[in-house]
């Protein structure tokens, strides 16, 4: 049974992510800020455990891959990330909330994969996803503006491109994902599809994902997206 880590696992894309893989029968360690609060999460059906873990925490995300040093991880799936709901045009960005977006949306998630990158070297599959959005892309910005969530998107795709560089000799592929414009709390309720159907595809997406291409930047349904 292949084991599978996802932080922010409590609602939305994460939640829906440990539906499929607990549905496809893997082992499911699903992270959140407050597992007391993660009802949907507790009643999914599986092989699932749940462990507290806010990805801005260093000293936590040391302390669970310590509880969880014997521990092999076929896929750690990297989906925690906060969004900026605001434009932030150039008028009105706030510097302070700025700051806090790079530490949760780059350094947080290359933590994680970091402390972690023992455990999924342990492991048959060697697998690592990123969770990352198109408007990370320099490529696709054709409207300007959104200057903190683009800037952390982007600079968590050079990050990762670079992890899959340094974790290639350990036999580690690296996906960098974006899961398309979903009706969740976090995309709003004019996304163009639901979570299951980007999970779908995000999930195909991985299965595929080896070392020859890993530390690219796809899409859901399989398309490669310019940097």
């Amino acid at each position: 049974m292949p084991t599978v880590m996802i932080t922010g696992s409590n609602r939305g894309l994460g939640l829906e992510c440990a539906r499929q893989y607990a549905d496809e029968g893997w082992r499911v360690i699903a992270t959140c800020r407050n597992p007391g609060n993660a009802i949907e999460l507790a009643r999914l059906k599986g092989e699932l455990e749940i462990h507290a873990l806010d990805i801005s925490d260093h000293g936590q995300i040391l302390s669970l891959a310590d509880s969880l040093r014997e521990e092999a991880i076929d896929l750690l799936f990297n989906n925690a990330g906060i969004f900026d709901p605001s434009p932030s045009q150039l008028v009105d960005i706030d510097y302070k909330a700025w700051e806090n977006f790079i530490s949760v949306n780059v350094m947080s998630p290359l933590m994680v994969c970091a402390t972690f990158s023992d455990h999924v070297a342990a492991s048959d599959l060697k697998k690592i996803a990123i969770m990352s959005s198109k408007m990370g892309s320099i490529d696709d910005n054709n409207s300007g503006g959104s200057y903190i969530y683009r800037s952390s998107k982007a600079a968590l795709n050079a990050v990762m491109k670079s992890l899959s560089i340094d974790l290639a000799p350990r036999g580690i592929s690296v996906a960098i994902l974006h899961p398309g414009w979903v009706r969740t709390d976090m995309g709003g309720p004019n996304g163009l599809i639901d979570a299951p159907e980007s999970v779908n595809g995000l999930l195909k997406v991985i299965k595929d994902l080896n070392l020859k291409n890993s530390g690219r930047f796809y899409s859901y349904d399989g398309s490669e997206i310019a940097w």
